[in-house]
């Protein structure tokens, strides 16, 4: 009988620079990283299950925004977008604890958790997109800048505003600079085998799935 864990990749490493070039190749093996940590697993546990690990990009070159998508750049119009190198304030870091709060498992207990002390360029280049209602900050989002592709890492919206899907509109103005830079894709994180909480993450067209053998295959988003 074979075993269904002989294939199981579980591989961890600590990195304190990459380059642009070194990060590209790391996200086409499916790994991803908070902070200096590097990570990459196969099998997951979501709930109460065992699932398989699904990484996710976005070939940009056949991305096109979806009807909800549209939608949901035209709701949030009204907002003023800054995007930069990475600063952890002190209302980002109040933003942060209010937003945790909506998770009932694997709470985190800090922004570092996710980033590095020097976040804007350890361990490689990153940006935030930073989200304002008038001058009240109301979502940010962190992503990391390859050679050739842009990835996110972490995505924080006030609670109370939920309904203006900010998560999703944060990943589209990340979309849209990695596509500015003309990048060949951005990495959206992962989801899981089955249903689950990150489905939103497919719901982007020109979506590539990695099988964990090397290859990347497309997957029709929805939106």
């Amino acid at each position: 009988m074979t075993d269904p864990l002989s294939n199981l990749i579980n591989q961890a490493f600590n990195a304190d620079q990459v380059t642009p070039a070194q990060l590209d190749f790391l996200l086409e093996q499916g790994w991803r990283h908070f902070g200096t940590y590097f990570f990459r697993y196969s099998l997951g546990f979501y709930e109460l299950d065992i699932r398989d690990v699904v990484p996710l990009r976005i070939r940009l070159s056949d991305f096109s925004l979806s009807k909800s998508q549209r939608r949901n750049l035209r709701q949030n119009s009204d907002l003023r977008v800054e995007i930069g190198p990475i600063e952890i304030t002190s209302e980002a870091e109040a933003l942060f604890d209010r937003h945790k709060r909506r998770f009932k498992s694997g709470v985190p207990s800090s922004v570092f958790d996710f980033l590095s002390p020097e976040p804007a360029r350890v361990p490689c280049d990153a940006a935030q997109v930073a989200v304002f209602d008038s001058h009240r900050l109301i979502a940010v989002s962190y992503f990391d800048v390859g050679e050739t592709a842009c990835s996110g890492v972490y995505a924080m919206f006030e609670p109370e505003l939920a309904s203006r899907g900010l998560g999703t509109y944060t990943m589209l103005v990340e979309i849209a600079f990695a596509a500015r830079l003309d990048k060949t894709f951005y990495y959206q994180g992962y989801s899981y085998s089955g249903n689950s909480f990150y489905d939103y993450k497919r719901r982007f067209r020109g979506t590539e799935c990695f099988d964990w053998s090397g290859n990347w295959t497309a997957l029709n988003g929805e939106g």
